[in-house]
């Protein structure tokens, strides 16, 4: 099941959504990111950056957003959050963020887990 929080912040155009679900695996990850690019406002984001923690170790994707990966990949680590995948979407908005981009990334992960049920 895969779960959307959409237009989360905005930062100098760049628009900003978070989405996730349990996977425990690459192919389970793919699946969801396959749902989520389903609607056409996802699958023509610029970025849809991601990362999943599994018993044998980390899986990520920066979608050319060099680094933002790693960044999701270290939250989940920090909130031993296995299994689950974090998908972090951007629409360019035509202003370079520099490393600002990062600490969005940061803001939606930490929405979506301050979001997730239960919590």
């Amino acid at each position: 099941m895969l779960t959307i929080h959409d237009n989360i912040l905005t930062d100098r155009g760049s628009k900003y959504a978070v989405s996730g679900g349990p996977a425990t695996t690459k192919a389970e990850a793919l699946a969801l990111i396959k749902t989520l690019k389903r609607s056409k406002k996802f699958a023509k984001a610029t970025h849809n950056t991601w990362a999943l923690l599994t018993p044998e170790g980390p899986l990520k994707n920066d979608d050319c957003e060099a680094g933002a990966g790693m960044v999701i990949v270290r939250m989940l680590e920090r909130e031993g959050l296995q299994n689950h995948l974090i998908i972090v979407t951007r629409w360019f908005g035509g202003t370079h963020l520099g490393g600002d981009r990062f600490r969005r990334v940061q803001d939606c992960v930490t929405y979506y887990l301050d979001h997730m049920t239960g919590s």
